[in-house]
């Protein structure tokens, strides 16, 4: 558990408390003098509720801010918003402090020392754009147009980015995705055709292994799933840690880490061999029934109490009850999965006992994605003869998907420059210095770069290490476009944002940029629209939903959410819901989830494992002053037997190293994590000093991670680390 809550801090509390923290810096004349636009005031001087979408981290929730003379001084939940259930997390409402941060980025930047050095000349936008369109161009003519690598995180202008990068004529575009989730949606999608929503708020039985949804939060599923458990749904969780959600569940399990498939194939097995599965769903909508009969016969409870440590008794008790329960239960899906090197037969494993329950498309189980169309605006990308015909990460990973790629793979595959250089990056919303494992592999990935742009709000790590850092807008400042959410049995939705505040100091939102380069470029062809001018386009099948977008923010699409798939077949190879998967055999893959033993931890190490509060968004939310209040530095949980060996008492310091690297952060002593594995928050020992609150607190989770992935999606596998720890004197 975090050290905030260990002070007594409620939500209610830290509600109370975000609001007066606000109100008490934005209510300093200096402070405003400093932050507000000299031109006056654009949007009036009287006191409004505008509404927005957050964006604070992926979930995208509804808020209403409060705006007096210009200046945002509260944001408060959207009540109608069904998604966010009339809810506003701690980061939400830090929002206004990302808004108001003395540590944003106020024009462009030009390095002039060393990389990291952090000597920087200012310059004006014609010149920054001027400068960066004549290096890709450089670039594209020697190197190829896939000479220039773009990474964009979750973010409604993303696709900007990929737009702008297909129409310069590079297909080397990675998503934050490949660190983070890819191998789950490689399992669900190759089990059921795509990837489930869970609806947790109707459900009377849940597993979770892994996921930590009452600290990482997930929107509805986390509300959903505490008014699931008022009702009577039995919560039990896997986790070597005891978070949160362990805390909150019936059962928590200390699973030993990376044995979670022998515990599902166990299940199955049990379901099976006892036929507790659902036989009308299974023989009407599965192919491989047969298969899997046999591949499960082994994998007996107590073959896996001896892998994951969890009592036999318990996994047969666990699985009749899930089935008792079915098909209103589930094996959640989870969300991070940058696990091991099988996390996707891990979470195919997980699938394939969904499948069993015949929970599909049923209440309480796994719904399908609602149809939620919202148009693009078309292109026609020009054609480049001299491109090389694959990505740079191509046939590293069996089944990597190539609208996301793979951060991993592509690294490595720029620090050998093979199968051809890549001498360009643009960076956009994502801070891979602060999330992929190995930091310093992605600092020798840089160093091999001629030249890099990073648009961002903050100097975050990635942005230091770039050549050209361009400021960007918080989202309270900004027009976006129409974008589509699910929310599992709360909504299906689309949304936008409207500045509810001008855009402070020269920031620019990534749309214009790239419309901008593409000018100089000769490329304007393929942005020639305003933001307005694209959101009618994407209104065009939407008439009933202005009034909605202009009041709300939102507008709510009302459909079935249950039996969506009666009458149609599955996007799978064999129609049906694959429990044995024959493009896995076509790719020289296990058709179904094959058990490993992970490696034993060495004696005298640790396996170091990732995971998060509810106070972190990756890197990005660590140096915001009111959430910096709350989680101000790391520690390393290590529980009490190994510390009493080391000699080590909470709050002394100990140092954590790796093969690739080390840190050096206080302890936390605690029996809430297992004695073979230790944790840290991701997000502090950054490098850049433009980051104030944060600079010089605790150790880098990603200097000392290292980096392994999924042998079939190449997603990072982040929990491959053994450390070890020494107490530091």
């Amino acid at each position: 558990m975090s050290s905030a809550n260990e002070k007594g801090l409620t939500r209610r509390q830290f509600l109370q408390f975000s609001g007066m923290a606000a109100a008490a810096t934005l209510g300093a004349p200096r402070i405003l003098h400093a932050l507000i636009p000299s031109t006056g005031n654009q949007f009036g001087s009287d006191v409004r509720s505008l509404p927005s979408i957050c964006d604070m981290c992926l979930n995208k929730c509804g808020l209403i801010a409060r705006v007096e003379k210009g200046v945002v001084r509260k944001l408060d939940p959207h009540p109608q918003f069904l998604k966010s259930r009339g809810m506003l997390c701690a980061k939400g409402n830090a929002g206004i402090k990302q808004l108001y941060d003395p540590d944003r980025l106020k024009y462009p930047l030009l390095r002039k020392g060393a990389r990291g050095e952090g000597r920087w000349q200012r310059l004006s936008w014609p010149q920054a754009l001027d400068l960066a369109a004549e290096k890709f161009q450089v670039i594209g003519e020697k190197y190829t147009r896939c000479g220039v690598l773009f990474m964009a995180g979750s973010d409604v202008q993303s696709s900007f980015v990929n737009r702008f990068a297909s129409v310069f004529g590079s297909y080397n575009v990675v998503s934050h995705e490949s660190n983070c989730l890819v191998s789950r949606n490689r399992a669900y999608l190759d089990t059921f055709g795509e990837m489930p929503i869970p609806d947790t708020l109707n459900s009377k039985y849940i597993i979770m292994a892994g996921a930590n949804v009452f600290e990482a939060l997930i929107t509805p599923d986390s509300i959903d799933m505490m008014t699931a458990k008022q009702k009577g749904c039995k919560l039990v969780v896997l986790d070597p840690r005891f978070t949160k959600t362990a805390a909150m569940a019936h059962e928590w399990h200390a699973i030993k880490p990376g044995t979670d498939m022998a515990f599902f194939l166990a299940v199955a097995n049990v379901l099976i061999e006892e036929k507790r599965y659902d036989e009308k769903f299974v023989n009407e909508k599965t192919y491989g029934l047969e298969q899997l009969k046999d591949h499960a016969r082994k994998y007996t409870p107590e073959w896996a109490e001896k892998e994951c440590e969890i009592p036999a008794k318990d996994i047969r008790r666990i699985a009749r009850e899930l089935a008792a329960a079915a098909p209103a239960a589930m094996i959640y899906p989870g969300r991070r999965t940058s696990d091991y090197e099988n996390s996707t037969q891990i979470r195919r494993s997980m699938a394939i006992v969904n499948a069993l329950l015949g929970n599909w498309d049923r209440p309480g189980g796994l719904t399908a994605a609602r149809e939620i169309k919202v148009k693009a605006k078309p292109f026609d990308p020009p054609f480049y003869e001299e491109n090389p015909e694959e990505r740079i990460e191509s046939g590293r990973s069996p089944m990597m998907f190539e609208e996301e790629g793979s951060f991993k793979h592509a690294r490595d595959a720029i620090i050998e420059g093979k199968p051809y250089p890549i001498k360009g990056l643009f960076t956009y919303k994502i801070n891979p210095m602060a999330t992929g494992a190995n930091r310093r592999k992605t600092i020798e990935m840089i160093n091999k770069l001629d030249f890099m742009v990073t648009v961002d709000i903050a100097m975050s790590d990635t942005a230091w290490m770039a050549d050209l850092v361009l400021p960007a807008p918080s989202y309270l400042e900004r027009m976006d476009p129409i974008t589509a959410l699910q929310g599992s049995s709360a909504c299906g939705c689309i949304v936008t944002r409207d500045p509810v505040v001008p855009a402070l100091f020269e920031s620019k939102p990534v749309f214009w940029i790239v419309s901008e380069l593409a000018k100089r470029l000769g490329l304007g062809k393929y942005f020639d629209f305003t933001m307005e001018e694209y959101r009618q386009e994407q209104l065009q099948d939407w008439p009933e939903a202005k009034k909605d977008l202009k009041k709300d923010g939102f507008h709510f699409k009302h459909s079935k959410i249950y039996g969506v798939y009666e009458g149609k077949i599955y996007k799978t190879l064999s129609k049906k819901i694959e429990l044995y998967n024959q493009r896995y055999t076509e790719k020289k893959a296990d058709p179904m989830p094959v058990y490993k033993p992970p490696q034993a931890v060495p004696e005298g190490k640790f396996r170091l494992v990732v995971g998060r509060n509810a106070y972190i968004t990756q890197g990005s939310s660590t140096n915001n002053a009111l959430l910096a209040e709350l989680v101000p530095e790391n520690e390393l949980w290590l529980h009490p037997k190994p510390a009493r060996n080391l000699a080590v008492a909470s709050g002394e310091v100990v140092e954590v190293a790796s093969p690739v690297g080390k840190g050096i952060l206080k302890v936390r002593v605690t029996d809430e994590i297992r004695p073979d594995t230790v944790y840290m928050d991701s997000g502090f020992g950054v490098l850049s000093k433009g980051l104030s609150n944060v600079y010089g607190k605790g150790a880098s989770i990603v200097e000392i991670l290292e980096d392994h992935n999924d042998t079939i999606s190449g997603n990072m596998a982040m929990h491959e680390t053994f450390v070890t720890v020494r107490k530091i004197t």
